[in-house]
């Protein structure tokens, strides 16, 4: 077995590159009692990550120089220690940017790969979907016939959120970076508008997009998208912050309009969240989204970019718009054991 791990090297500066982070070889360590040795099938790539590549405090500590970076992976037990996990399990974890990982079996947990597609447990069905569910129900509680808009439409957390505002019966509007990707949301996931930021005014394209107001905003992106959309938002509108994106590679502190006159003249509720802040929840969330799933009320689209080679190229095309729905990296084909 041939180990590499990629770590990161220097804290970037704006944008990252390719030189923030080192590809290293690595070793496979001997297996104690109750531990694994999993190898990576496909890894996760995410916005948040850029976050934790910055030493300030967030909801999650930073990443430490020149140590190996991790985020959620699938991936296969080759070998056991483990009174619970087989050789040949297929497992889910918050692992290291490697292709192997030894593991405590308490790290990870076991997924059946006959339920869904491996690559749903890092999308759909993982974090990425229990974000926009809960984000969206709890925090913008769409009702039906209102308007919901959505930034970062076509991306792994905003094409879910628009499916999920219309199975609840809402008029929902898309923002997004091409003309494939606006064609995307109206034509396969079923928004009824979609507005492309970088050949319309946003603002402009809101007032006839959004005739009656907005009553909910899902907020992935922030920067000036979201300055227009909130100057469009209807008395006891709701907003929820998932993501800043537009604002994650800037070395100031960003200035903008104040909004906090908006708010208070349409009594609207802007809340940030993290996922985790509904753990107590994930089963109940699992369980919805699996079963519209499986009805046909939800689909997905995966971006997958193959070989761990790859994989910061792939991380890097996050901020450049490349990906339409969840980006994965694919490292390894799963072993017959």
């Amino acid at each position: 077995m041939k180990n590499e791990k990629i770590l990161l090297v220097n804290r970037p500066k704006g944008a990252p590159a390719k030189s923030d982070f080192k590809f290293e070889p690595a070793a496979v360590s001997e297996l104690d009692n109750g531990e694994v040795l999993v190898k990576t099938i496909y890894l996760s790539v995410d916005p948040y990550m850029r976050g934790r590549m910055n030493d300030r405090k967030s909801y999650v500590p930073p990443y430490k120089l020149n140590e190996v970076i991790s985020g959620g992976i699938v991936g296969q037990v080759v070998q056991s220690r483990s009174a619970e996990l087989a050789e040949g399990d297929f497992v889910i974890g918050n692992l290291g940017w490697q292709k192997y990982n030894t593991v405590s079996d308490v790290s990870v947990r076991k997924l059946d790969p006959s339920l869904a597609p491996l690559t749903t447990h890092l999308g759909v069905l993982g974090m990425t979907g229990l974000t926009a569910y809960f984000g969206l129900l709890d925090i913008g509680n769409p009702q039906e016939g209102e308007t919901v808009v959505v930034s970062g439409a076509a991306g792994a957390v905003g094409t879910i959120v628009g499916q999920i505002a219309k199975i609840k019966g809402a008029r929902v509007v898309g923002i997004a970076g091409s003309d494939e990707k606006t064609a995307y949301l109206k034509n396969e996931l079923g928004f009824d508008e979609a507005i492309n930021y970088k050949t319309e005014n946003v603002f402009e394209a809101l007032k006839s997009a959004c005739p009656d107001g907005v009553d909910v905003y899902f907020d992935n992106v922030g920067g000036e998208i979201s300055d227009s959309v909130l100057s469009s938002i209807n008395k006891g509108a709701r907003i929820a912050i998932c993501g800043q994106i537009a604002l994650y590679n800037l070395e100031k502190m960003d200035v903008g309009p104040r909004i906090q006159s908006q708010l208070l003249i349409n009594s609207a509720l802007m809340k940030g969240f993290i996922v985790s802040d509904y753990a107590a929840h994930f089963e109940e969330g699992a369980v919805q989204l699996a079963k519209w799933l499986k009805e046909g009320k939800l689909s997905y689209s995966e971006n997958i970019v193959e070989g761990f080679e790859h994989t910061v190229d792939a991380f890097l095309g996050l901020f450049s718009g490349e990906n339409t729905g969840k980006q994965l990296v694919k490292v390894a084909e799963p072993e017959n054991l």
